[in-house]
């Protein structure tokens, strides 16, 4: 048979060993190009470049485990993928995949995720789509006990598909043994209590660094924090519809067209 065509992304860069990890992954699982950002662009959501210019090269970044075919781009996650889908590929790929990222994306970090926005762009174009993250910040993060649940939920995506209109968010606990499992969660109510950290420049400027602490704001057991808790994988189903369709009848019964 045929292998997938599966399109690589992420958002900390061509060279993060998050990214490494996963195209190794996915090599075993069909023909693999990768397409990512040429320097870190965390925290960047769904950040497109209009008043620039955006660049993009065949990159060689490591010959013994890389992809055939990888490129480095100027541009946001989102453009890498809206690049790759008119520029570099020759056909549509059957699966996208983004990261895997260097830290969480469960709860609100979803919104603002880099990671998350690459594959959303995907799914925006049709294409089945998910985005990977372990929960461990550090550059040398250990992403070894991850891969055997990424190479499980990419292969039932492949078997199975993914519902019209949906991006899975994927995020996967810090652990030396292995996740206990994979479990579908719901996106957990949370928020970040933020602080701007005030400093002075030697030139006398005022300057700021975000600072801040996650807010569980919720205490289900069906979440992605809750599964994280507990050592499982945590699985989103998120959509880019972002109608909130339980409002509809009550601002329908704003008087609106009687001012």
């Amino acid at each position: 048979m045929e292998k997938p065509l599966i399109l690589v992304t992420n958002d900390d860069g061509i060279t993060a060993p998050g990214l490494r990890a996963l195209i190794r992954t996915m090599k075993e699982l069909g023909d693999v190009v990768v397409v990512a950002p040429d320097s870190p662009q965390s925290g960047m959501g769904h950040a497109i470049t209009v008043d620039s210019t955006l660049f993009s090269k065949q990159v060689v970044v490591d010959h013994k485990e890389g992809a055939p075919s990888e490129y480095s781009c100027s541009g946001t996650p989102a453009d890498c993928v809206k690049l790759a889908l008119r520029v570099i590929l020759d056909g549509t790929p059957d699966i996208c995949v983004s990261g895997i990222n260097h830290g969480s994306n469960s709860s609100i970090n979803v919104i603002y995720s880099g990671t998350m926005s690459a594959a959303i762009e995907a799914g925006i174009e049709g294409i089945p789509a998910i985005g990977f993250s372990l929960c461990d910040y550090s550059w040398d993060a250990n992403f070894e006990p991850a891969l055997d649940s990424v190479k499980k939920i990419v292969e039932e995506a492949l078997d199975n598909g993914i519902p019209k209109g949906t991006v899975l968010n994927v995020n996967i606990p810090k652990t030396e043994k292995g996740p206990k499992g994979i479990k579908i969660c719901r996106q957990a109510r949370g928020n970040w209590k933020e602080k701007f950290d005030k400093r002075t420049s030697p030139s006398g400027k005022d300057y700021y660094w975000l600072t801040g602490e996650f807010e569980l704001l919720d205490k289900g057991e069906d979440t992605d924090e809750w599964a994280l808790a507990q050592g499982y994988v945590s699985v989103v189903p998120t959509q880019f519809d972002l109608t909130a369709h339980h409002a509809i009848q009550q601002i329908n019964n704003w008087n609106l067209n009687e001012r």
